[in-house]
Formats: C-alpha cells, sequence, structure tokens
C-alpha cells in the first residue's frame, strides 16, 4: 500500500491552477474529481492536446496533467511542445503524464520527452498527491540541449522515493487497448526518474 503522505508533506493546492488534458470524457472527470479533492480551486480542462496549447499560449498554469494517448498530438509530442516551444512563463511548468499503459519503452518516451513525473492508471489519489508533494519540492536543475529538454536527470538528490508500493502490474485502463509489452509497477516507474550518476 502507498503510503500516505503526512501533514509534514501536504501542500496548500488552494491557488494552484491545474491543467488537466484527457481525450476520454470520463478519464477527465475522476482526475477533475480527484484533483478538486486535493483542494484544487481552478481547474482547466481540455479534451485534446491541441486545445490545452492554446490554453498555453493565452496565459501560465502551475501544473499539467496529461494522458499520454491521444490522437492528433498525444501526450509525449505535447510535452515536448511545452518544453521547447510553448511562451517562456510555460517552458518550465512541471508535466505529470499519465498512462495505461506502463512499458518501460513508454515510461522512457515519457521521461525523455521532459515529463517531470509519469503515473500509472488507474490512478489512486495517494499516488497522485505523491507525486504532487514531491514536485513541491523538487530541487533539479532545468537542463535545456540539443536533444533533451526538460528536469535534470542527473544526480542532485535522492529522486522520488523508491519500494513505494504502485498499480497492479496487470491494471489496464479502459480506452488504451491490449498492452503490446509488459506494465511496469509505479514503484518501476519512479525508479527511471530517480536521477543517476553519470560519467563525463
Amino acid at each position: 500500500m502507498a503510503r500516505i503522505p503526512r501533514p509534514s508533506d501536504r501542500v496548500n493546492l488552494a491557488h494552484v491552477t491545474v491543467l488537466l488534458i484527457d481525450d476520454n470524457a470520463q478519464a477527465l472527470d475522476i482526475l477533475s474529481s480527484i484533483v478538486q479533492g486535493f483542494g484544487v480551486k481552478e481547474q482547466i480542462r481540455c479534451s485534446s492536446a491541441i486545445e490545452a496549447a492554446e490554453v498555453l499560449k493565452r496565459r501560465p498554469v502551475d501544473l499539467i496533467l496529461v494522458d499520454c494517448a491521444m490522437p492528433e498530438m498525444d501526450g509525449y509530442d505535447f510535452t515536448r511542445w511545452v518544453r521547447r516551444e510553448s511562451p517562456e512563463a510555460a517552458r518550465q511548468t512541471p508535466v505529470i503524464m499519465l498512462t495505461g499503459h506502463a512499458a518501460a519503452s513508454r515510461v522512457h518516451k515519457s521521461r525523455d520527452c521532459g515529463a517531470s513525473f509519469i503515473v500509472a492508471k488507474p490512478l489512486t489519489p495517494t499516488v497522485l498527491l505523491q507525486r504532487i508533494v514531491w514536485l513541491s519540492s523538487d530541487e533539479r536543475e532545468f537542463i535545456q540541449s540539443e536533444t533533451y529538454v526538460g528536469p535534470d536527470r542527473r544526480v542532485r538528490n535522492m529522486g522520488p522515493p523508491l519500494n513505494v508500493a504502485g498499480r497492479r502490474k496487470g491494471d489496464l485502463s479502459t480506452h488504451v487497448g491490449a498492452a503490446v509489452e509488459a506494465n511496469m509497477d509505479q514503484s518501476d516507474i519512479d525508479s527511471l526518474f530517480k536521477p543517476r550518476r553519470v560519467a563525463l
């Protein structure tokens, strides 16, 4: 069972603006309810990444939650756009990507397009809140290079806690179809976001 955040871990989300993006109306409703339960008063709901990009061109937000699999512009392309082409005020906005298929290749793809974290569906409020709490104290520098734009993945701190129970490996979202690779457990996903030492 995932650890419930302690009172000392809590952050005040009452004045945070969250951009929610999912092409599945039911999934968007569930996500909206979860975020509302965290005390977020201002949510901007979008049923496509293209719609969300238009929102970011007009105003900044504090947090983005985006589904990976969407038509036209998927969550990966949207996150790359946020990191490289969106207005300057939006480029370092924390992005949590949501996926129904947590195969290692998809988790790597999310990490490499500049996501702050990836969370496996079906969502649990506890896991999502933990990632938001971690983001509130994230001290990673933002890296901009020809091949990568996003939070620094090299060693700077301990990264997300390991050995936190996540979703069941066999769980699938109702709208993403059959998995082509085995799903990763949430703790395995988190370990890919843990900064590691690199040889220079």
